[in-house]
C-alpha cells in the first residue's frame, strides 16, 4: 500500500500488465505464448494495421501483452525498479506519459521495419525509460543522475548488441522505444532537473516526436 501512495503510476502499471498477463494464461491455458493468443490480446502485427487502420490502438496495447512467464516476469522487475526511479524523477503524471510514449514509438517501428512479425512486450517502453535517464544524466547537472546516465548507457548498448544475436527479440521495437525515450526526455521536464532544457528545445522536441511518428505511419501505410 505504502508503494501505491509513493508510485502510483509504476503501481498502476505493473497491476495492468499482471492483469492481462493472468488474462492470458486463463483464456489460452497452455497456449499463451501462441502467436494467436498474443494477437488476440492487442500484439502488434503491421500488415494488419496497414491494411485495416482501425486497428491503430495496436500501437498502446503491445506494451502491456508478454509472451510466457520468463518475458512477464523479467518486464515486471524491470518495470518496478526503474519505473520507481524514473517516476521519482519526472513524477507520476509525465513518468506515465514518457511510458506510454516510448512505447508507442517502439511498436511504430516495429510497425515500419518488421510488419509480418506479431510482437508484443513492455520492452519497447522499458528502453524508453533508459534513454530517457540516460539523456538527463548526460545533460543535467545531479551527480547521481549522471553517474545512472553512464550505466544506462552502458546497459543500452550491451542490450542492443545481445539483441543481435537474438532473433526472437524485436530490436526494431527496442530501438524505437530508446528513440521515444530519447526524445521525450527533453520534451517533459522532470522534477530533479527543471531547467535543463529551455521551452524551445522541448517544443523542437515535441515536433520531432510528432514528425517522425507521422512520418513513419505514412510511409508505412503508404509502401
Amino acid at each position: 500500500m505504502e508503494t501505491f501512495k509513493k508510485y502510483p503510476a509504476t503501481s498502476f502499471l505493473l497491476l495492468l500488465t499482471t492483469l492481462v498477463f493472468l488474462a492470458m494464461q486463463v483464456f489460452y491455458f497452455g497456449r499463451a505464448t501462441e502467436t494467436l493468443a498474443v494477437f488476440n490480446f492487442g500484439g502488434m502485427y503491421g500488415d494488419l494495421v496497414v491494411q485495416m487502420p482501425n486497428q491503430l490502438w495496436r500501437l498502446i496495447t503491445p506494451i502491456f501483452v508478454h509472451i510466457g512467464w520468463e518475458h512477464f516476469l523479467f518486464n515486471g522487475l524491470t518495470l518496478y525498479f526503474v519505473g520507481q526511479l524514473a517516476e521519482g524523477i519526472w513524477g507520476s503524471g509525465k513518468f506515465l506519459l514518457l511510458y506510454l510514449l516510448s512505447g508507442v514509438m517502439g511498436n511504430i517501428f516495429t510497425l515500419f521495419f518488421t510488419p509480418s512479425v506479431v510482437a508484443a512486450g513492455a520492452s519497447t517502453s522499458l528502453f524508453g525509460l533508459f534513454g530517457a535517464i540516460a539523456v538527463l544524466g548526460y545533460f543535467g547537472h545531479n551527480p547521481f543522475l549522471k553517474q545512472l546516465g553512464r550505466n544506462y548507457q552502458a546497459l543500452i548498448a550491451i542490450n542492443l548488441i545481445f539483441n543481435l544475436f537474438m532473433p526472437s527479440v524485436s530490436i526494431a521495437g527496442h530501438l524505437g522505444g530508446i528513440v521515444g525515450g530519447l526524445v521525450s526526455a527533453v520534451m517533459l521536464p522532470s522534477q530533479t532537473e527543471k531547467n535543463v532544457f529551455r521551452p524551445s528545445q522541448r517544443l523542437l522536441a515535441f515536433l520531432l516526436y510528432l514528425g517522425l511518428a507521422l512520418g513513419l505511419l505514412y510511409l508505412g501505410f503508404h509502401r
